[in-house]
Parts: C-alpha cells; sequence; structure tokens
C-alpha cells in the first residue's frame, strides 16, 4: 500500500472525540440511559475515551462495554477456520437503555448490522444510535452513523487505517492507496 495522506493526527482526533461526546450529550439531553458499547478492537478504546470526556463534561459516568461481532458476522465462512473471538463485556442490561455503538470507521455497514445481532442477544434497547471516528462512504446496508468525527469520501481503491495509542502506540488516521 502507498501512502496518501494523513487525515487526523493526535490534536485533530482529539478534537473530533470532544465534538462526538457533546453532540451525544446534546441530542440525548444529557446521559440517563446512556450506555456506550465499543466494538472490538478498535472502537473499544475510542468508546472508552468518549465515556471520559462525557464524564468530564457532565460529572455523570456512563456504563461502557466491549461487544465483539465475530460471530454475528454474515462473512464468516470466508474469514477462515478459525476466527479469533475478542472478549464481550457488558456488565449493565440494555433493556430500555440507549445503546451507543462506538466504532473507528464506517463502511460497508455490515460490522454494525452484526453489532446490532449481538446488541438484541444482550436486550432490548429503547434505542441503538451508532458513533465513529471516520465515514468513509460505500455503504452496503441502509445503515448511517448518529455521530462522526469525519466524513471522508473515498474510492474502493483506498484503505482507512486508524491507530490509537492503546493499541499502536499512536493516535492517526491515515489513508493509502492499494
Amino acid at each position: 500500500m502507498e501512502f496518501k495522506a494523513l487525515l487526523l493526527d493526535s490534536k485533530a482526533m482529539n478534537r473530533s472525540i470532544m465534538r462526538v461526546s457533546h453532540e451525544i450529550i446534546e441530542k440525548n439531553k444529557g446521559v440517563k440511559d446512556v450506555v456506550l458499547i465499543g466494538i472490538q478492537t478498535r472502537g473499544v478504546p475510542l468508546a472508552k475515551r468518549i465515556s471520559d470526556k462525557i464524564e468530564e463534561i457532565e460529572g455523570k459516568k456512563v456504563p461502557f462495554g466491549t461487544l465483539d461481532i465475530t460471530l454475528y458476522r454474515d462473512d464468516l465462512t470466508k474469514v477462515g477456520d478459525g476466527p479469533v473471538v475478542k472478549e464481550t463485556k457488558i456488565d449493565v442490561s440494555l433493556d430500555d437503555k440507549i445503546v451507543i455503538l462506538i466504532d473507528d470507521v464506517i463502511f460497508t455497514g455490515r460490522t454494525v448490522r452484526a453489532a446490532m445481532d449481538a446488541i438484541f442477544k444482550k436486550g432490548r434497547p429503547r434505542s441503538i444510535q451508532l458513533g465513529v471516528l471516520v465515514d468513509r462512504g460505500h455503504r452496503e446496508l441502509p445503515i448511517r452513523a448518529d455521530f462522526i468525527g469525519k466524513n471522508v469520501p473515498t474510492s474502493l481503491k483506498e484503505v482507512i487505517k486508524v491507530r490509537l495509542s492503546e493499541i499502536d502506540n499512536v493516535d492517526e488516521v491515515v489513508i493509502y492507496k492499494k
């Protein structure tokens, strides 16, 4: 892959996370009944950062969980013989809650569809909202994000890489040509 551009550096990423945190609070008129769920892998640290920002702003802790969607994927047979299942940890009831799924990039919408299937196995939320750091377009399903850090129109010949300090030791979003 060939480097094309740096889309977000650490400061720009922090500004996007702050804005998304404020938008979540505004849309939901506070954080009562809100539960943040990070989709493995990079959605988890993003959800934690948003949870921390909301606590700074509102002075209230927002319940936070992690969700692995591996077994809910519609392409599981194409992934390989031994898909790696990561942790799902949701320590709060989702019944009648406002569940906000957090992921790094939305592309086709299939990950979000799988996440919603997994959420419905855990409970019956009042609503499900979606927050993403990057929306790159090219939906295959009628799914849209409610909260977006950055819209980046891409071609199918491009790849977006989100790197987070918790996993990759750096905060940045980069676009590459295939």
